[in-house]
């Protein structure tokens, strides 16, 4: 049980000290990376939906 713990002692220090070494993005440009996801999300989104009604369209056209 000692080693269990004292391994995982060590391995948190370890994830500390690589967290330290990491660049992180900045304010802006998490910012414009979440604007950019959304936009995109937004616009494949309305595609499918486009896509899908025409589908059912075309399925209760010639099938109904």
């Amino acid at each position: 049980m000692k080693k269990i713990i004292s391994k995982t002692i060590i391995f948190l220090k370890e994830v500390k000290v690589e967290l330290k070494r990491v660049t992180w993005p900045s304010r802006k440009d998490v910012l414009s990376a979440t604007s950019l996801v959304l936009i995109i999300t937004f616009i494949v989104a309305f595609f499918l939906g486009v896509v899908d009604l025409w589908l059912s369209y075309l399925v209760r056209h010639f099938l109904g």
